[in-house]
């Protein structure tokens, strides 16, 4: 599948390309630039920085691509594909995915990101919109559907991360 990056921002003169453009293409395109977002934040970036806290929460720009990466591994492979996955979270400590354990190093973050997000990538080219995952943990859902929500979840972690590196340096991920 070729690869439709920026659409979403392509100038006006280009409307009729994204008016043909196929339905699967598009999706992976969006979500693609959403991925690409979150990479291109913590892009320059020392680990310091990336694991500095600048909320009262624990929200770090690292946290928020760690927890990226389990969210990929948890739709387009547990719950879509059905396999047997396993997550830093427990009953317990239900936010494990968003804290940067010690011993993890910013390089293996991202790498975990990338190939999670690779994946998730062959998955979703291998199937149908509309096939139907086969976990029956939760309601049963399509892939269109699971993207979409990726599409959501990316974005808004996306959104989360570009006012914390604004307020480390003045840049954005995507953005001028």
């Amino acid at each position: 599948m070729g690869r439709v990056y920026g659409l979403c921002s392509a100038p006006m003169g280009d409307l009729k390309d994204r008016a043909t453009t196929d339905e699967k293409e598009l999706l992976a395109s969006f979500m693609d630039t959403q991925r690409e977002a979150m990479l291109a934040i913590a892009d320059g970036l020392s680990d310091q920085d990336l694991r500095k806290r600048l909320v009262p929460s624990d929200t770090t720009i690292l946290g928020m691509i760690k927890h990226l990466a389990y969210v990929e591994r948890w739709w387009f492979q547990d719950i879509f594909e059905g396999r047997d996955c396993t997550y830093p979270w427990t009953d317990d400590d239900p936010d494990a995915d968003f804290r940067i354990e010690q011993e993890e190093t910013t390089a293996g973050i991202l790498d975990v990101y990338r190939a999670e997000c690779e994946v998730s990538r062959s998955i979703f080219e291998s199937h149908d919109l509309f096939d139907v995952s086969v976990s029956t943990e939760r309601p049963r859902c399509t892939l269109k559907w699971i993207v979409l929500h990726m599409i959501e979840e990316t974005a808004r972690h996306a959104g989360q991360a570009d006012i914390l590196r604004e307020q480390i340096d003045g840049k954005t991920g995507l953005g001028p």
